[in-house]
């Protein structure tokens, strides 16, 4: 369901960003230069930003205020609406960041090592933001703030690889080691995906069940489930913007004394 929700969101932002910057063609392969891939985040940054915003403020509205009350958990069900996409996006992000450090790792295509870091501090961000609302959440219904549950031990590594992650590329001052020693972690660390997304199929455990399970049909009545596909998208929004906008820095850190660099920096001072 989040690919559902990402593929057009990213189809949009794309369209937006391309419009907005002008009718340039996309040459995908021609992305793994510097210069290419920053002047087509520059494009559509913008847009996702945009995006972020107006379906962020649209999904909160609607899921916190407007959408009814749970008749089993009450009103403390809306913290589903922060909780949920955040998971998500906490593990898809790990596998698009695992994905890249290994293209880098590789094919030894220095953007795509750039692209992996970029992803590490927003996929750790949304791993906590999932693990402190699952305790707010856990608290009231479950009657304690942790426990050892398959679920959340695994979120909990999840949190701990990312982390990792971002420690060990940081701690080699070689940037290319730092690069190959980051993907040999985050290749490693997948493995933790798919026990984290099955673990409530796989062991009996106290957190509950998938929200959309695959193959069957949702288990939240429309008027809920659409201002949390909405959040979902608004999670995934920022997401991109967020992590290319960090990726447009590490060029511009990695690529520092570069023409092509230099160029655009007079561009935008005069």
């Amino acid at each position: 369901m989040s690919a559902v929700v990402a593929l057009p969101l990213a189809s949009a932002a794309l369209r937006l960003g391309l419009e907005a910057g002008g009718d340039v063609p996309v040459r995908w392969t021609g992305l793994a230069a510097p210069p290419r891939l920053f002047a087509f985040t520059g494009r559509l940054l913008p847009a996702l930003w945009a995006l972020a915003a107006v379906l962020g403020s649209v999904g909160l509205v609607w899921g916190l205020g407007l959408a009814p009350t749970d008749a089993q958990q009450g009103e403390v069900y809306r913290i589903v609406y922060l909780h949920v996409p955040s998971a998500w996006v906490a593990m898809l992000l790990y596998l698009v960041m695992a994905f890249w450090a290994a293209v880098g790792w590789v094919a030894q295509v220095r953007t795509a090592g750039v692209l992996a870091r970029a992803v590490a501090p927003t996929g750790a961000w949304a791993a906590a933001v999932c693990l402190v609302t699952g305790a707010i959440w856990g608290q009231p219904t479950w009657g304690t703030w942790w426990v050892w549950d398959a679920r959340l031990t695994s979120m909990l590594l999840l949190l701990l690889l990312y982390l990792g992650v971002i420690a060990l590329t940081s701690a080699i001052d070689d940037v290319q080691r730092g690069d190959a020693a980051g993907a040999l972690l985050a290749v490693v660390g997948v493995v933790n995906v798919p026990i984290l997304y099955f673990s409530v199929r796989w062991w009996s455990t106290l957190h509950q069940g998938a929200t959309l399970p695959l193959g069957d049909s949702p288990r939240m009545a429309a008027a809920m489930l659409t201002p949390l596909l909405i959040m979902v998208g608004a999670y995934w929004a920022y997401a991109a913007a967020a992590s290319l906008t960090r990726a447009r820095a590490l060029l511009m850190q990695r690529e520092a004394g570069a023409a092509w660099l230099k160029a655009h920096l007079k561009e935008r001072a005069a």
